[in-house]
């Protein structure tokens, strides 16, 4: 191990005691900073600069190819895409070998990456108590590893969400055993949900495997009261594997969130990773143009 990174664990473990956060373990540390290392720098040689992506849904077009093509055209640096909640003949929509070479021939074309993944099935069958959830993580880990990408987000809401200590460990307990396949595949299993940093370390934790990290979302943290600037310095960008953008309804920087701080703790911790525009499409108005208009907006403070 080099001096560099032995220093950064020594920090980074008794920061965590001084904060009173829970402390993660030598070996999973090292693990999850050299699997965010690598993932960390989805598309090519490491940019200077933090790419902003867009999901495929706010775009209105949920598991749809041409959420490729738009993506680009609206200036983006990549498009993370759904597979689909309305599962047929016990699959996934996007569960289809002439589909994920589409997207792959799309993507090329266009010279756009995939940025990622979402398993929003997950909306439906909660990995906290569903035998099928399982299934779909294994299948999503399959599908994402043919799209040439990394990140899977694993969502955790309404009825699925993780509400209490018992589900937080049901969860962490599934993904240990799911793990492996996404070691495996050189796929990481990012958590979106709605608790605090702490209680998604204790996750990633139980899981015991660097493949699980956290998808933080900028929105759904704000709006259930954590405070995005500490969770994310805390975090640092070993435990991040991707960001999510919005303060919706609002406009970006029209809203209740602040963020320019928020960019530069993201920069501050060192992450070049992909940060994904997550923000609806006002009454009245087009999803190009309110897209490029949050685009714009984060563009000015990258600068």
């Amino acid at each position: 191990m080099s001096y560099v990174l032995r220093k950064r664990m020594k920090c980074a473990i008794i920061g965590s005691r001084e904060s009173n956060m829970p402390n993660i373990t030598r070996r999973s540390f090292v693990r999850s900073a050299a699997l965010a290392g690598a993932y960390a720098h989805l598309g090519g040689a490491a940019p200077r600069n933090l790419r902003i992506g867009v999901t495929d849904w706010n775009l209105r077009l949920d598991a749809k190819t041409e959420a490729v093509t738009l993506a680009k055209e609206l200036g983006f640096d990549g498009i993370q895409i759904s597979f689909g909640r309305q599962v047929a003949d016990n699959k996934l929509p996007l569960d289809n070998p002439e589909l994920i070479a589409r997207y792959v021939q799309l993507a090329a074309e266009n010279r756009i990456p995939i940025c990622g993944t979402c398993l929003d099935r997950l909306h439906v069958d909660g990995l906290k108590n569903s035998k099928v959830a399982a299934k779909w993580v294994l299948d999503s880990i399959r599908l994402t590893k043919a799209l040439g990408t990394k990140v899977i987000l694993l969502p955790f809401f309404g009825k699925c969400a993780m509400q209490n200590e018992a589900e937080r460990n049901a969860v962490g307990d599934a993904l240990r055993d799911l793990a492996p396949e996404a070691e495996k595949a050189g796929v990481i299993l990012g958590l979106e949900d709605t608790i605090s940093a702490e209680d998604n370390v204790r996750v990633m934790e139980r899981s015991r495997s660097g493949s699980v990290l956290v998808y933080y979302d900028v929105g759904n943290s704000t709006n259930n009261g954590f405070d995005v600037v500490k969770e994310i310095r805390w975090l640092g960008k070993e435990r991040i594997c991707q960001i999510h953008l919005k303060d919706n309804p609002n406009y970006l920087g029209e809203g209740k969130i602040q963020f320019p701080p928020i960019m530069q703790a993201i920069r501050d911790i060192g992450y070049v990773g992909y940060a994904n525009l997550e923000t609806n499409t006002h009454r009245g108005s087009t999803v190009e143009a309110d897209m490029r208009k949050n685009l714009a907006y984060v563009r000015k403070l990258e600068g």
